[in-house]
């Protein structure tokens, strides 16, 4: 046993030898912290205070502010929201809901959690507070009160801007604030996976499944930031928060996380004093890693970890038959989740089998008799270009681009296709519409869609008919057109040419919030 302890202080002392040795990164380590939830005392961190960009971590405030607004009595859970232009152009990951698609916050939040959905995301900052900029200020306020001195937020979502950032320090006093202040919604955080309509949605959390006592919270990535995690587990009644930042993609993230808080659960604890009580970092600027994580070189096939098993998908039986517990895999791997976690960027380590999650179905549209108003943006033209815009100038051609028709989906993630944009939002089936969605309110409220109000998006309007012929050429009734009048197929050919030139543009966007 005492050679066993050893061990494992050991490879816990070689943590930041080994990520400072590692190439994916300009820093000589990235971010990581744990702290038990109850005390905020610290267990283990490494440049915990450093700045760095946050990605779709950012995701928890989201959340944090719009349940305060249902405390506070400003609207409830079942209010929908209305996705408005801004919010559909969103960069992915997203649902590519069309514009005046209904939503309720209920549903929306599950949204934001499983799929990370920036559209969605911007939804719920428009039906909060009226539009992006002023939901940032409330976000920012909330950062404030709760002792969040690294964090300045920008957009609802995460996506990439030079202003928009924090630290492991304040994600784990965020995650903390979150459990501590709304503990009657502790299971919007582990969901691991929804369904709308035929659509089976899955978590990107690695944890969920497959640590044992794993209870969420949310991932994150863009270019600039790296793979980030927000992650919690619970044993024997204690609950640990851990915040990792900065891996070079989501096996090493999820090992990494895994191995710090096996050791933390063990004892083998390196930290000391309390979460708020944090020296600051000697550098205010977060670094900019996306060369290393997204450069020309870069494998970005490995964004994801494996899908978690669904039930009734018939894809994952072999994996969900692998094996009938994470718990089972953990006992018998447990040297591999605390190895060193340089060692697990280029390994093909597996993560193991995941449990099977019963999809928990949500739905388009108003909740069933509801009678009050309809949340939406203020003035759906009145973009803000910082948030709309992340990446500034040179990114500026691409906006006002037409919305992709499916969502982008990493590589390697067996993730069903969601809905696509300008067909009509999927009914649930017999099923699912006969089954009630996670009550987050404590109000029963039943999951069947409601097809008078607000099921279906807005019609999509009709396209424009192709340009006549001038006035003269154009044929008489019964008679064949003058060749004269077929002049404008030129005009036609350069318009499929433009148009291929705009799919080819729009197929290189790379950044994108997991």
């Amino acid at each position: 046993m005492k050679r066993i302890t050893f061990a494992i202080v050991g490879l816990l002392t070689c943590f930041s030898g080994s990520l400072s040795s590692a190439q994916f990164s300009p820093a000589s380590a990235t971010p990581a912290l744990v702290i038990d939830a109850a005390s905020g005392e610290v267990l283990y961190q490494e440049d915990a205070t450093r700045p760095w960009y946050p990605a779709s971590t950012t995701k928890l405030m989201t959340v944090y502010v719009a349940l305060k607004a249902v405390r506070d009595g400003r609207m409830s859970l079942d209010t929908p929201m209305v996705v408005s232009n801004r919010a559909a152009r969103m960069q992915p990951s997203k649902m590519g809901f069309k514009p005046g698609t209904e939503v309720t916050l209920d549903n929306a939040l599950k949204i934001i959690m499983v799929k990370s959905a920036n559209d969605v995301s911007v939804t719920v900052a428009e039906g909060v507070a009226g539009s992006v900029p002023a939901f940032a200020a409330e976000m920012n306020s909330v950062a404030r009160q709760l002792g969040m001195r690294e964090s300045h937020f920008v957009n609802p979502n995460g996506l990439y801007n030079d202003d928009h950032y924090s630290s492991a320090r304040d994600m784990a006093i965020l995650g903390r604030a979150l459990y501590r202040d709304f503990p009657e919604h502790r299971d919007l955080y582990s969901i691991g996976a929804l369904q709308l309509g035929r659509t089976i949605i899955t978590n990107h959390n690695g944890m969920l499944g497959r640590y044992p006592g794993a209870d969420g919270m949310k991932t994150g990535f863009v270019c600039a930031s790296g793979f980030n995690v927000v992650a919690s587990a619970t044993r024997g009644g204690r609950r640990l928060i851990a915040v990792v930042m900065g891996s070079p993609n989501a096996k090493a993230r999820t090992l990494k996380v895994m191995s710090m808080l096996d050791a933390a659960f063990m004892g083998q604890t390196s930290g000391g004093g309390n979460v708020v009580s944090l020296a600051d970092a000697s550098d205010p600027n977060p670094p900019n890693i996306r060369p290393e994580i997204c450069g020309r070189n870069r494998n970005r096939g490995i964004e994801e970890d494996f899908g978690i098993p669904v039930a009734g998908d018939p894809s994952q039986a072999t994996a969900a038959n692998q094996n009938d517990s994470a718990a089972s895999f953990f006992a018998a791997d447990r040297a591999r989740a605390m190895a060193p976690v340089a060692a697990f960027a280029s390994s093909g380590m597996d993560l193991g089998p995941r449990q099977v999650f019963q999809p928990i179905p949500i739905y388009l549209g108003r909740a069933p008799g509801w009678s009050g108003t309809v949340a939406h943006a203020n003035d759906d033209e009145a973009a803000d270009p910082a948030a709309d815009n992340p990446r500034g100038k040179k990114n500026a051609g691409r906006r006002g681009r037409a919305v992709a028709t499916t969502t982008t989906e990493p590589a390697g993630e067996t993730l069903a296709k969601p809905t696509k944009v300008g067909a009509k939002p999927a009914k649930p089936s017999a099923k699912a519409a006969a089954a009630k969605p996670l009550d987050l309110s404590g109000n029963a409220q039943s999951a069947k869609v409601d097809k008078t109000k607000g099921v279906k998006p807005q019609a999509t309007a009709k396209p424009q008919a192709t340009a006549k012929p001038q006035a003269g050429a154009k044929p008489q009734a019964g008679k064949k057109p003058e060749k004269k009048a077929e002049k404008p197929k030129p005009a036609a050919a350069n318009t499929t040419a433009d148009k291929k030139k705009q799919l080819s543009a729009s197929s290189r966007a790379t950044d994108k919030a997991e």
